[in-house]
């Protein structure tokens, strides 16, 4: 089959889909940065006829028969990319082809799941007579959790009933995800002098809510994403003289929340069990979760893909509506040195998320 306005076939939006990500690859584009692979995708699009909008580093776009009154689905993902680690052997700036691989920062995280969903969009971008609207985004800051990526443009695009996120998970479905907060945990007591055992150590106040934290376990286990895990990562004092009892000490707790608990019921019984003062830096960055009900999932089913709970964040955090993970390339491989995606990975992540749609619109 091909589409109408750009006739073109699903081998050559394959093909397309390479080509822009080597486009992508070529040219740095970390988080916050991003205005030049912004341009790229603006211009990719709109050399297919296809009118885009741009939030800051956000490019977004609709259908051609776009209708107010059907429900939209969300094709998002992000062109924004981590720097490079010292580890790499490649130029991670030269989109390099290699035995089936290409290499390049940002190839697989998530620079495959983006074109893939560009060329998905592209086949349906002059559809008449769908069942939904489609609304792709294409965007920034991504890596970061920065507020001006897809939480910005969620505020300006139309409605979402629910939507794809393209992160690399070998095309199986990522139904569930791990929620993340961050903790600060101050204890006060007095400062004095450690030889005349003047003051009141915060540091040993700080100890009984230190072992709670490496030692409580929550009721609620996840099926799909295991337990809720607390790790204590920092801890300091507010001196750094030896002879100073410290009047402060702070620790640092990384909070991984399965999909069983709010964020609310986390906090209300960490407060119950510690003494210090606690203060989440943030609350954004929620466990989701989709039912296996939904269309998103049936669909998903339909076509064999199994399931499971990822560990790992994304921008499906800060969507306020049902979201499924899915897409070519392996979690595994982000952030490592010299990044690569299999060419028939990015192949198939087209071919996927074209099915994918044309079975939600026949269910």
């Amino acid at each position: 089959m091909t589409n109408q306005i750009n006739n073109l076939t699903i081998n050559e939006l394959q093909s397309k889909a390479v080509q822009l990500l080597k486009k992508l690859i070529a040219t740095s584009s970390f988080s916050k940065e991003e205005d030049l692979t912004g341009d790229i995708i603006e211009a990719f699009l709109a050399s297919h006829k296809i009118k885009t909008g741009r939030i800051k580093n956000n490019i977004w776009a609709t259908n051609l028969y776009f209708d107010s009154t059907k429900p939209s689905i969300l094709l998002n993902s992000h062109h924004d990319t981590v720097k490079p680690n010292k580890g790499y052997t490649l130029d991670p700036f030269s989109p390099i082809e290699k035995d089936e691989k290409l290499y390049g920062l940002g190839s697989n995280d998530a620079g495959g799941c983006l074109v893939s969903l560009i060329a998905c969009f592209l086949y349906y971008y002059d559809h008449q007579n769908l069942p939904y609207n489609l609304v792709l985004v294409a965007s920034a800051e991504e890596e970061v959790s920065g507020h001006e990526g897809i939480e910005l443009a969620l505020k300006s695009i139309p409605t979402i009933a629910f939507g794809i996120v393209g992160e690399p998970t070998l095309l199986e479905m990522a139904i569930a995800e791990r929620g993340l907060m961050v903790l600060d945990v101050v204890a006060t007591g007095k400062a004095g002098h450690a030889a005349r055992e003047e003051g009141e150590s915060a540091l040993y106040k700080i100890l009984p809510d230190l072992n709670w934290f490496k030692t409580h376990q929550f009721e609620k286990v996840s099926d799909l994403l295991g337990a809720v895990k607390m790790s204590v990562t920092v801890i300091e004092t507010d001196n750094k003289q030896h002879n100073v009892v410290p009047a402060s000490c702070k620790m640092v707790v990384d909070v991984r929340v399965n999909e069983l608990y709010s964020f609310e019921e986390i906090l209300e019984t960490i407060s119950k069990n510690v003494s210090a003062l606690v203060t989440p830096r943030s609350l954004r960055m929620r466990s989701t979760g989709i039912s296996l009900d939904h269309i998103l999932i049936k669909a998903g089913t339909a076509l064999g893909k199994g399931y499971y709970g990822s560990v790992t964040t994304s921008d499906k955090a800060l969507m306020p509506f049902p979201t499924l993970k899915m897409g070519p390339g392996d979690s595994a491989r982000s952030h490592t040195a010299d990044e690569f995606i299999y060419i028939n990975e990015i192949k198939d992540g087209v071919s996927t998320y074209i099915q994918l749609l044309s079975t939600i619109f026949t269910i």
